[in-house]
């Protein structure tokens, strides 16, 4: 298997691309810590599934945004899987659809803390065991938004998935030559309860016509992507961001 005694983190990892991509490391041979804010029983059903793999699971609940809570979650992972090896940024949310004239700054705040310092907080705990073991992966999962700016009222969640791909590039140049990978996938129109919550049916019919495709991904769709990004075959790649949206944003 690809990811054989590797420990994979995964946040935000109770449903959609998080719970996939969770499973999808666990496939390919990973343990995996599982974690979750309020979606516990989801998250369960996570870690019975990669149980069901042969492979040893921890189901971690935390904030990412509170840094005394992603302590805690490390040292829980840590203490029951091992050093983390490989670690998925997915915890995000758009939080709320809203005009920048009509926004908050308790909205901004709540969409940045969560998209920007979620993803750097976890980052910032795991890097240094990384670097002393010469091997690590750091993956973040940003959106197609922060490249075309998104659809209405989402202004605050492309411009903070922009600054994760900043982060991601500059992150990645600090580590190059340690052996330590930092990059990120951006996912489309992806199946999964985000747009459940914040997009209706005629939305969602009008997106759709967008997409040279014609259709919306699958959750696994996306994992896939990660796990390339996980494995040795993305060796030689860093500070890159993996576009998955049938063909919506095109360079």
């Amino acid at each position: 298997m690809n990811l054989e005694g590797k420990v994979a983190l995964v946040t935000g990892a109770s449903t959609g691309i998080g719970a996939a991509t969770a499973i999808a490391l666990a496939r390919e041979g990973a343990d995996v810590a599982v974690n979750y804010l309020r979606s516990k029983q989801a998250a369960e059903e996570v870690a019975a599934q990669i149980e069901k793999l042969g492979r040893r699971v921890s189901l971690v609940q935390a904030d990412v945004k509170v840094a005394s809570e992603v302590d805690a979650m490390i040292e829980k992972t840590v203490a029951e899987l091992g050093p983390v090896d490989i670690l998925f940024n997915n915890a995000g949310a758009l939080v709320a659809r809203c005009p920048v004239v009509e926004m908050t700054e308790e909205l901004w705040d709540e969409v940045i803390a969560l998209n920007v310092k979620g993803t750097f907080l976890p980052t910032r705990r795991v890097i240094a065991g990384m670097m002393e073991r010469g091997w690590g992966r750091i993956i973040n999962n940003a959106s197609v938004a922060a490249q075309h700016g998104g659809g209405p009222g989402v202004v605050a969640y492309a411009s903070a998935k922009g600054a994760v791909i900043g982060f991601t590039r500059g992150l990645a140049k600090e580590l190059a030559a340690t052996g330590v990978t930092c990059n990120a996938v951006a996912p489309g129109l992806i199946e999964t309860p985000f747009h459940d919550k914040f997009t209706d049916a005629e939305k969602r019919k009008a997106l759709v016509q967008m997409v040279p495709m014609r259709r919306w991904a699958r959750p696994e769709e996306v994992a896939s992507a990660v796990v390339f990004l996980a494995g040795k075959g993305s060796s030689y790649m860093t500070g890159q961001t993996l576009t998955i949206d049938g063909g919506w944003y095109m360079h």
